[in-house]
């Protein structure tokens, strides 16, 4: 069995870097919280120990466990996104219920279902070729199944992940083979979906309009571009230096999640962007030639969903912090403090190793 080395010498170099970045956007606000500077680094360290072991131990498994078991998998994803919107059993935190509170820590289920909807749709794909063309049989089940992890997410709410989750789906069709049609009816009627949803929340017009114009409301709605701004701005070729942000000094809200690309471009300059934004590349490179290589329709289409998603999600993460899309509250994977995101980034790596070694000639 041969491991792609590559694929995990780039993972585990955006993970570690991650922890020192952590560190360095979380320390001032650490302190601050929780009287310890090393308070979310220490949480991170052990999620990123776990998340090795994972990694290592699912490279190991074969890959055809989750087409045996990707209904069951599918059905206990829909059972948490259910379960995590009742109250007194899912948390509310940072205006969302996406959360199971435990003590200090939280899991987010949605970013295993995120895993979830990955795996049943390369399976359903595999097994539904023929009937790709035929919108009914062929596209319309899973387009339903996907819709309804759409809307569950947005119960919570929480656009950001629902948008990844179902354009990963959509990018699956692509791959599959859906005639072109089906995307211009598709982009039509997604415009008219996002223009119903911001009509039944008005918080996502404040949005748009902040991201704009975020000095209409500099002090609110705005606050976090321009901040984001204000770091990455004046970063230079080579940036402050390691632990010198200034934007951390309570100014951008919470930098070790969402942000922390920002911290990143203020302390590393173009420099630190430029190696953040090459190694995703990398990763997205190795994942894409594995599932182009792979010589199993189900394991394509799983390491192509796999990286596509987390590649996405890296994609909007960075388009939010230089302001060229709304604020979509979305992690940036490897880096962003995160437990859930982080353990099922590595897991989801972990499966696209193992068909590297089983699928590739």
């Amino acid at each position: 069995m041969k491991i792609d080395k590559k694929l995990i010498i780039a993972v585990i170099f955006l993970a570690l870097f991650g922890l020192l970045m952590i560190y360095s956007s979380s320390s001032i606000w650490s302190l601050y919280k929780y009287n310890d500077s090393f308070h979310y680094l220490k949480y991170q360290a052990v999620f990123f120990i776990i998340g090795v072991i994972l990694m290592i131990y699912i490279s190991k498994i074969n890959y055809n466990f989750y087409y045996k078991y990707s209904n069951i998998i599918i059905l206990s994803s829909f059972i948490l996104l259910i379960l995590v919107l009742i109250p007194g059993i899912g948390s509310i935190r940072n205006g969302s219920r996406s959360w199971f509170g435990i003590g200090s820590l939280g899991i987010q289920p949605s970013e295993a279902a995120k895993l979830g909807l990955i795996i049943f749709t390369s399976k359903y794909l595999a097994n539904n070729e023929k009937n790709i063309n035929n919108y009914v049989k062929g596209v319309f089940p899973i387009l339903f199944v996907s819709l309804i992890f759409f809307g569950l997410i947005m119960l919570q709410p929480d656009l950001g992940t629902g948008m990844i989750i179902f354009i990963s789906v959509i990018a699956l069709f692509f791959v599959a083979g859906v005639p072109l049609k089906f995307f211009a009816f598709g982009s039509i009627l997604g415009i008219i979906g996002i223009i119903i949803l911001i009509v039944i929340a008005p918080y996502r017009m404040d949005r748009i309009t902040s991201f704009i114009n975020p000095w209409k409301d500099e002090l609110g709605t705005g606050f976090q571009i321009i901040q984001s701004l204000y770091a990455i701005g004046p970063s230079g070729l080579l940036g402050t230096g390691y632990l010198n942000s200034v934007q951390k000094h309570f100014y951008l809200p919470e930098p070790q999640t969402d942000f922390i690309f920002s911290v990143i471009a203020e302390e590393f300059g173009i420099v630190g962007a430029i190696i953040v934004v090459g190694l995703f590349i990398i990763i997205f490179y190795l994942g894409i030639t594995i599932a182009c290589k792979s010589n199993d329709k189900f394991a394509k289409y799983l390491s192509f969903g796999i990286i596509f998603q987390m590649i996405f999600q890296a994609t909007m993460n960075l388009m939010v912090v230089v302001g060229l899309i709304p604020v979509t509250g979305v992690t940036l994977p490897f880096l962003s403090y995160g437990g859930s995101s982080l353990l099922v980034s590595m897991a989801s790596i972990g499966i696209v190793l193992n068909i590297s070694s089983n699928t590739i000639n």
